[in-house]
């Protein structure tokens, strides 16, 4: 299926699309794919903030989008894998059943899944500014993430897939 109807899906059933995923075969390249993509829109997600806090403390915008595309393009995937790979290993300890490909796919879809809401979270950042909106926003983010994600590991681990 296309990822954007993967996308759609996976708010009304994370398990199903994960399920569905995992049935493809273990790919890493698929993985990687997803958790890259992930990182682009949480770096494109960052310039509204970005170009605000340039433009109100008077600093140059690029070294700003220079440092924020080394965080979320080169570090953030290692950081992401070291998680992914923490996941399965309590999921282990926890009598789970599946692989560390499952765990990753959990994660990374998770995190691609619920790019539209740090989308979001970026606009928010860079018109409205810090405050209750954006502390709001960044909740909602979080709890859909942490949905999708424990839901998508259950699955991957527990779930036979």
């Amino acid at each position: 299926m296309p990822v954007t109807t993967d996308l759609v899906a996976t708010y009304r059933g994370p398990r199903r699309v994960v399920r569905r995923l995992l049935a493809m075969g273990p790919r890493e390249d698929r993985a990687l794919v997803m958790l890259i993509a992930a990182c682009v829109v949480v770096f494109v997600a960052q310039w509204p903030r970005l170009a605000r806090e340039a433009h109100l403390t008077g600093q140059e915008l690029n070294p700003l989008l220079g440092a924020s595309l080394l965080a979320w393009i080169f570090i953030a995937p290692l950081i992401l894998y070291a998680l992914a790979l923490m996941s399965h290993g309590i999921a282990r300890v926890l009598r789970g059943k599946g692989s560390a490909f499952g765990a990753r796919i959990a994660l990374f879809w998770a995190f691609l899944a619920a790019s539209p809401l740090i989308l979001l979270h970026g606009l928010v950042a860079g018109f409205v500014g810090p405050g209750l909106e954006l502390q709001g926003v960044g909740l909602l983010w979080l709890l859909v993430f942490l949905w999708f994600w424990v839901s998508g590991l259950i699955e991957a681990e527990w779930g036979g897939a």
